[in-house]
């Protein structure tokens, strides 16, 4: 089916281009939400007439997101979560999760915005973009940790799925000098 696009659809073209897609995509997604119109004679000499409003809607709507994105940019957000020793979570962390956190932080974000190509399933720091427009993207960090302290020590940079005993680190922290010991013992016969 072709269809005009009444604003810029990622990986499919900007507004006002006449595209063909799969009749499913253009019937359930692009023409209920208003993304599309079917390429008709009629619609297309309504579109001429329509399109200064959606140019100067379609430049509010980028100006406020940029605005947002701004203040959103590098924004880090705490998901307290279980995980095992690995540091292997219990769970996932989905984009659900991430939008939730980042509304409780004062943002207007919803969960279609958050682009997650596979759920986060380890502790750590994770860099997520969120796309606030088409053309207006931003990069959030997702800090998933067992403990408010944990989070904490992440975000300072120490990395926590590591695995080391306080018995090791003592042997290894007695062992080390002993070693450099023998090695100027060494060096001096």
């Amino acid at each position: 089916m072709e269809v005009i696009l009444l604003e810029r659809v990622a990986k499919l073209g900007q507004m006002g281009e006449v595209v063909r897609v799969k009749d499913g995509f253009a019937r359930n997604f692009l023409l209920p939400s208003g993304k599309a119109l079917r390429a008709t004679k009629e619609n297309k000499t309504r579109f001429e007439t329509m399109k200064a409003q959606l140019e100067t809607r379609n430049l509010e709507l980028k100006t406020e997101a940029a605005k947002v994105g701004e203040k959103l940019n590098g924004t880090e957000v705490v998901l307290v979560r279980q995980a095992g020793e690995t540091g292997q979570l219990y769970g996932s962390v989905s984009t659900r999760d991430i939008a939730e956190a980042l509304t409780a932080a004062g943002f207007s974000v919803a969960r279609h915005q958050i682009v997650l190509n596979h759920p986060i399933k380890t502790i750590g720091l994770h860099e997520v973009p969120v796309t606030l427009h088409p053309e207006v993207e931003v990069t959030v960090r997702a800090n998933v940790a067992r403990s408010p302290e944990e989070a904490a020590r992440q975000s300072r940079g120490e990395d926590l799925t590591v695995v080391r005993d306080d018995e090791e680190e003592d042997e290894y922290l007695e062992e080390a000098p002993a070693e450099a010991g023998d090695e100027a013992e060494a060096e001096q016969a």
